[in-house]
């Protein structure tokens, strides 16, 4: 059972506002770069104006008026005023690095005091999350920042010195080429809120997706066992379309975009041309014409097209990154988990009987319809903090009382209810584990192994758990909990401890253990069944040594459909196959399989 705290934002406040509302300050920090950086862009400035208006007075004054030297010398001075903005180039990138790198810096800086202090009071996910932003985010925040300035920097100028030279030529064709260039803008800013929040949406969408796959990759063993398979196809379908609909979203609001890309792009040009006649009844000259279609189709449309494709990829990555980086991690001190925490013991078990967590009533299974039932209208009602022990000679119907107990089983009559309600296979995670004889392990590291039920186990808990369940003993000979874990190289008793000590981490409501102790020993069973019964859940015990079921509040003894229930001291008195079981019990417990690691292979 997954424990965190997630902290709720206010609804208005999106990662675009939280994004400017920091980046205010460090721009004003940096008044001195911007205007230097603005001073070697009026070159560029200038290579605008003069290219259009060049063009006019080379057919108006030159060819069209029979002075083809002058129109020559016209086209010249266009193409002149290229050469100082090569030279801009190379001031623009210099000032560049005064606004870039210091961005940089700064994130990586509060990447590191943010590791720095979750190292002291938090799990370690949150070193690993600071190390993709100081190696990975921060240079994605540094490209996408200067691919930034750069490209607003060359619209700003480009697009003065454009409509300088419209309206140098005729204030009239203002009216023409401005509306659709400020309805095209407006309609594109309009979508960069919603088109960053759409993004990030499907980015925390595709990363759940890909989480999931990989946990159920991991998970087929336990997914079976638990019975489960329902509830992970429905959580699989859940994301799945999750996913599906933030892509869909997404794809909606581009096609706004696009949409406003060609009012930018593409209506000036065909507005002008289709004024053209009314423009030159007004007193616009021909190479005035030509010239405003050169501003329009050589400067403002290659500038705004090149605006908006770096708003629309890399300035909503840069908002998703940077928004992470102004998002501080949740406070540990809030952590909503007090039965796992190792800061204090676990709380005592709750006598109130009269609370169930799980209930059995008038159940009936058989496999199959004319096959005597193994259960036979047995009730059965466990509360919270209570120890059960189930009993009974091989072939009972323990482990199908298990089953339907654990909701991997349906009865064929009764019902069964979890804390008051239906047992439902899409609760069953969140109420109770179920630890069968054969523990699962995996390949990986102890940490992952133990915390697989709970990621967000504290280490403090974990060295708790070790403590209190018994693990710690394997944890010295493995070394850490870093250290790598090959179940081929675990004996079965060892599985079994890392089993329990994940189920520990978890603190269910109901955990079950199916012969889930059988390869301890019986010191080592002893000291995790107290650990488990000081919890605050329900716990469920198949005994296989009658020290179980004396440490047990209650025993259930199964002799098939027959089934009695009682303290260890009544069933003494009352059941003659307890005191039986417990007579063939006692002198088995000394050739009971210990929890001994295999000998190494030679």
């Amino acid at each position: 059972m997954k424990r965190g705290h997630d902290r709720v934002r206010p609804a208005r406040d999106t990662a675009l506002r939280r994004v400017a509302r920091e980046a205010r300050p460090f721009l004003r920090a940096r008044t001195g770069a911007i205007l230097r950086l603005a001073g070697w862009s009026l070159l560029e400035f200038a290579q605008t104006f003069l290219g259009g208006y060049g063009v006019a007075r080379a057919l108006d004054d030159g060819f069209l008026a029979g002075s083809p030297a002058t129109g020559l010398l016209w086209l010249a001075v266009a193409a002149v005023a290229v050469l100082p903005s090569v030279l801009a180039a190379r001031g623009v990138f210099g000032r560049l690095a005064d606004l870039v790198e210091p961005l940089r810096d700064g994130l990586v800086r509060r990447a590191v005091a943010r590791a720095l202090s979750g190292a002291l009071g938090r799990s370690g996910d949150v070193s690993t999350r600071s190390l993709s932003q100081v190696t990975h985010q921060s240079e994605i925040a540094r490209d996408g920042w200067a691919g930034l300035v750069l490209t607003l920097r060359s619209f700003v100028f480009t697009a003065a010195g454009a409509v300088t030279g419209l309206l140098a030529l005729s204030p009239a064709l203002l009216l023409i080429v401005l509306p659709p260039l400020v309805l095209g803008a407006a309609l594109f800013l309009g979508t960069l809120p919603p088109m960053a929040a759409r993004q990030r949406a499907y980015l925390a969408a595709d990363e759940a997706y890909a989480a999931h796959a990989g946990e159920l990759a991991a998970s087929v063993r336990d997914i079976a066992a638990a019975g489960t398979a329902e509830r992970t196809v429905a959580e699989s379908r859940a994301l799945a379309d999750a996913q599906l609909a933030a892509s869909r979203s997404l794809a909606r609001w581009s096609a706004v975009r696009v949409v406003a890309l060609a009012v930018c792009g593409r209506f000036p040009p065909l507005l002008l041309l289709l004024g053209a006649p009314w423009l030159l009844r007004n007193g616009l000259t021909p190479g005035g014409l030509v010239g405003a279609l050169t501003y329009l189709t050589q400067a403002l449309a290659p500038a705004v097209q090149a605006l908006m494709t770096m708003l629309g990829t890399a300035g909503g990555r840069l908002v998703v990154v940077l928004d992470r980086f102004t998002d501080a991690p949740p406070p540990p001190a809030d952590d909503p988990a007090p039965a796992a925490s190792a800061d204090s013991p676990p709380p005592p078990r709750n006598p109130a009987r009269h609370t169930p967590v799980a209930e059995l009533h008038e159940v009936t299974f058989a496999y199959g319809p004319r096959a005597d039932p193994v259960l036979d209208r047995l009730s059965l009602t466990v509360g919270a903090g209570e120890h059960l022990a189930v009993v009974g000679p091989s072939g009972s119907g323990k482990s199908t009382l298990v089953a339907v107990l654990a909701g991997t089983e349906r009865p064929t009559g009764g019902a069964v209810r979890w804390r008051g309600r239906p047992a439902r296979p899409a609760d069953a995670t969140s109420v109770r584990v179920l630890l069968p004889q054969h523990a699962y392990v995996f390949t990986g590291t102890l940490r992952d192994n133990l915390r697989y039920l709970r990621p967000d186990a504290r280490d403090r808990e974990i060295a708790a758990m070790a403590d209190a369940v018994g693990v710690d003993a394997l944890l010295s000979r493995l070394g850490s909990l870093d250290a790598a874990v090959d179940p081929d190289r675990l004996s079965q008793g060892e599985r079994q401890l890392v089993a329990l000590g994940r189920a520990y981490l978890a603190a269910p409501p109901l955990l079950i253990l199916d012969e889930a102790t059988s390869r301890l020993d019986p010191a080592a069973e002893t000291r995790a069944e107290l650990a488990f019964a000081a919890l605050p859940g329900a716990l469920v015990v198949v005994a296989h040594r009658i020290g179980s079921a004396r440490r047990a509040d209650r025993t259930l003894v199964m002799d098939g459909p027959r089934t009695q229930c009682g303290t260890p001291g009544e069933l003494l008195r009352t059941s003659a196959l307890y005191r039986d079981l417990s007579g063939l019990w006692e002198p088995g417990e000394k050739h009971s399989i210990r929890s001994t690691p295999p000998p190494s292979p030679v």
